[in-house]
């Protein structure tokens, strides 16, 4: 059992019915603003109810002493030296555009989840903690990550995910011919899934035949859902990997899939705001004439 050093402490309110721990539990603790989070914190021995090491299977009635404990064997890793945009930043949250290359978490060192506490400036509300992440762009990805910066604002954020209250628009460069627009509803690993596109510009390629440069908007937020749908009909995103077809694999250019607007009612000043980030130079020059010897 790690050292008994509290850092937070609730009374839990008397329901209607019993819940679960980790129902009950999320955005109690200022510290922990996610369901995954407290589930973690669980399974570490990290929340005791009246005095007591609580489970998964831990139900609350009401009225239990509920205490969240800091974890003295948690080891501190030396800190990341990585510059990141900030497009947006106020109390509650902050928008960064995210590099290609760099994954968002994870288990290794290099991540944007690292690079946040030197690049955001922290909350001065009481719910203020860590900055995280409230959503997910591939490794090879770049472009605008939403990032909430109270138990809160992360909480809000991810319940206007779930409910597709953000609506999120990708740019990317396919490879072929295609129609002007369409729907793909190809499921992803069983699930449902969509994704709508309309072409903006075509060029002629000598080596892809075809090149679009293409608005996407995932309505739905599948892993590597963009990349899949598109192989699916036959017009890969081009530089991708991994969702790629034989002799139609570029190499040593990056992935040319973007994450190019945010549009959204902000949670807590309830005003609408748009973020736009052009995707960066390689793709412009596809169709301005610099093609080089990627065509």
């Amino acid at each position: 059992m790690p050292s008994l050093h509290i850092l937070e402490s609730h009374t839990a309110k008397i329901l209607g019915k019993p819940l679960r721990l980790q129902e009950y539990g999320v955005g109690i603790f200022k510290t922990i603003a996610t369901k995954s989070a407290l589930k973690k914190s669980i399974k570490k021995n990290l929340v005791l109810v009246n005095g007591e090491i609580a489970t998964t299977a831990t139900f609350i009635y009401g009225t239990e002493i509920i205490t969240l404990l800091e974890d003295k064997n948690t080891k501190k890793h030396k800190k990341i030296v990585l510059s990141l945009e900030v497009v947006f930043e106020d109390n509650y949250l902050a928008i960064i555009n995210k590099p290609p290359g760099i994954l968002v978490s994870g288990n290794s060192f290099k991540t944007i989840v690292n690079a946040l506490e030197q690049n955001i400036t922290k909350s001065n509300l009481p719910d203020a903690v860590a900055p995280k992440p409230v959503h997910r762009l591939d490794y090879p990805t770049t472009g605008l990550l939403v990032i909430g910066k109270t138990s809160a604002s992360i909480i809000a954020l991810n319940k206007l995910f779930e409910n597709k209250e953000i609506t999120k628009t990708y740019i990317a460069v396919t490879i072929g011919k295609m129609k002007d627009s369409g729907s793909i509803t190809e499921p992803i690993d069983g699930k449902k899934a969509t994704s709508k596109y309309q072409i903006i510009k075509t060029v002629i390629s000598n080596r892809f035949q075809y090149l679009n440069w293409v608005e996407l908007t995932p309505e739905t937020g599948r892993k590597h859902q963009l990349r899949k749908h598109f192989l699916s009909i036959g017009n890969p995103i081009l530089g991708d990997p991994t969702y790629f077809l034989k002799n139609l694999k570029l190499k040593g250019k990056g992935l040319y899939l973007h994450a190019y607007s945010l549009e959204f009612m902000h949670p807590f000043t309830n005003k609408k705001i748009t973020f736009i980030k052009n995707p960066p130079f390689k793709f412009n020059s596809i169709f301005e004439g610099n093609k080089k010897s990627i065509v």
